[in-house]
């Protein structure tokens, strides 16, 4: 038997037990050698379907082909090529008018490399992270990585917004952090400007209250993923003077395996050289200085830039009218790329089982801190929710809905 006393054996037990997104995505893999890939009905994974745009394509060829091989993949600056930390910041400035500069940007390998390092630069054991249910399932991970406890601040199931009642009962003098995620995912909900203006007000009272910072971090992957005109997605650095932004290009340039993001600070965050110094510090302790170099350089080339998000749109409206014809309770989102939907019985899980039977994989809501509902991403061809259409017509008759 294998001896385990000089392992740790919580990261064991993280190895061993996938994220229930994960999991269902192996068993998609698995089935459709089975059953081949046509037949499954795979809702699991944000993995975004559509194209990468030409112009992120054509940046890559040209620098292969053209810049110096040696340079081209070399080493940068631990935090990130200087030019493209300008670039970065020149575009936060020129789309939002935020007063940030290239000393606040930390380019990082994707959004969990932002989250982990904004983590454990500023958390200490005592402090508490507080996250608004539902919530991407791996800020627990990331936070009790980084030695904070975890809390999290009950659904809105009315609205899906912000359960202020329970925030204010939860964020306390240990409050180190409040994590919001907007566009939503699981939900597709976005926080309007007054619920920001609200949750603003709030933490700067408790920091006053309890004299220390409260920062908000602000998970942003899908900020550029929203379908109708009229929706703001306000950006926090100019409502809320200790935020800390991570962000990464896998949504909204379609580059998920590709790990690129970064961390931005504005000028106005409380001891901004100590706070981007810890940034530097918890990215160097974890490994991850320097993101990949080819890529922190295209980015540098192509900000600003979107995917075509209409696919997006169009399988929403197809989702979510077919789906709520058919009797089951849908969240409307607003962005993001995923549907939120009412479980016809209080186990979700099972009813996840359930829909197995007509090889929809669906995820439920448990580990998002919202037990009772199903996440489906709808970031798939349009063709395949065609087809499963008639799956999902056929589970809700047999719930009798």
């Amino acid at each position: 038997m294998a001896n385990t006393a000089n392992i740790n054996g919580k990261m064991a037990q993280l190895g061993k037990v996938r994220s229930v997104i994960r999991d269902i995505f192996e068993y998609a893999n698995n089935r459709a050698k089975e059953i081949g890939r046509e037949n499954v009905f795979d809702f699991s994974l944000g993995n975004p379907s559509v194209p990468t745009p030409e112009k992120v394509n054509d940046t890559i060829v040209r620098l292969v082909k053209n810049a110096d091989s040696v340079a081209l993949h070399g080493y940068t600056s631990a935090q990130g090529d200087e030019t493209v930390r300008e670039a970065v910041a020149e575009s936060i400035r020129r789309r939002f008018g935020a007063d940030v500069d290239k000393n606040g940007i930390y380019m990082t390998c994707g959004a969990a490399a932002s989250l982990t390092v904004t983590l454990s630069a500023l958390c200490v054991p005592g402090d508490e992270v507080v996250a608004i249910a539902p919530f991407f399932p791996e800020y627990r991970v990331f936070a009790e990585n980084a030695g904070a406890s975890f809390r999290v601040v009950d659904a809105d199931t009315e609205r899906f917004l912000i359960n202020f009642p329970s925030l204010e009962k939860t964020v306390g003098e240990r409050t180190k952090a409040v994590i919001i995620n907007s566009p939503n995912n699981p939900t597709g909900t976005v926080l309007p400007p007054d619920c920001i203006r609200r949750l603003c007000g709030l933490l700067k009272e408790r920091a006053d209250l309890y004299r220390h910072p409260i920062y908000l971090i602000c998970d942003e992957p899908y900020r550029e993923l929203v379908y109708d005109d009229a929706t703001e997605v306000p950006y926090l650095i100019n409502e809320y003077d200790n935020t800390v932004v991570c962000y990464s290009f896998s949504k909204s340039l379609s580059l998920p395996g590709e790990r690129i993001g970064y961390i931005a600070i504005g000028n106005k965050i409380a001891e901004k050289e100590e706070i981007y110094a810890a940034i530097c510090g918890a990215g160097r302790a974890l490994g991850y200085v320097c993101a990949p170099s080819m890529m922190q350089r295209v980015i540098g080339e192509c900000l600003g830039l979107t995917s075509d998000i209409s696919v997006y749109k169009r399988n929403r409206d197809l989702l979510y009218e077919a789906l709520t014809e058919y009797g089951f309770e849908c969240v409307h989102p607003d962005g993001a790329f995923y549907l939120f939907v009412k479980s016809p019985e209080e186990a979700a899980a099972e009813f996840c089982e359930r829909a197995k039977k007509y090889e929809l994989l669906l995820v439920p809501s448990d580990s998002f801190g919202c037990p009772g509902y199903v996440r489906i991403s709808y970031c798939v061809s349009t063709e395949m929710i065609e087809r499963a259409l008639p799956a999902f017509r056929e589970l809700a008759r047999e719930y009798g809905l």
